[in-house]
C-alpha cells in the first residue's frame, strides 16, 4: 500500500499534515498552519521536494537522538520526523519520505 497525507486540526483550530507510509506509520509532520488551504500548499511542496536528497537536513538532538527535516527551495522547514535512536533508523525515515511523498493520496480529517 502506498502512503498518504492525513491532514488534521488542531483544538487551538490550526491545520497541520502527517505524511504516513504505507504500513500508517507518521513519517513527517508538518508546522501549524491558520488555513486549509496554507496546509495543502504544504503537501504540494513535501510532493515537489521529497524526491531531492539536498532538501533533507538531518540533525542530532542535545540528548543524542537523530532527527531531519525536509526543506522547501525557499529553505522553510516543510516538515519534521520523529526522534530515531540510530543515525540509519533516521536515513531509512528520509528514504520512506523519498517513496511516500509524491503520494496524491489526501486524507481530510478536519
Amino acid at each position: 500500500m502506498d502512503g498518504w497525507f492525513d491532514v488534521n486540526k488542531s483544538k487551538a483550530s490550526d491545520f497541520y499534515f502527517v505524511l504516513k507510509a504505507g504500513n500508517g506509520e507518521a513519517v513527517l509532520t508538518s508546522e501549524m498552519y491558520q488555513s486549509k488551504s496554507s496546509a495543502d500548499n504544504g503537501i504540494a511542496s513535501v510532493q515537489t521536494n521529497s524526491g531531492d536528497d539536498a532538501m533533507y537536513e538531518r540533525g542530532t538532538s542535545s540528548d543524542g537522538k537523530f532527527h531531519f527535516n525536509l526543506k522547501a527551495a525557499n529553505h522553510q522547514v516543510i516538515g519534521t520526523s520523529q526522534l530515531y535512536t540510530t543515525a540509519e533508523s533516521r536515513d531509512a525515515g528520509i528514504n520512506s519520505v523519498k517513496q511516500n511523498g509524491k503520494s496524491k493520496t489526501v486524507k481530510d480529517n478536519t
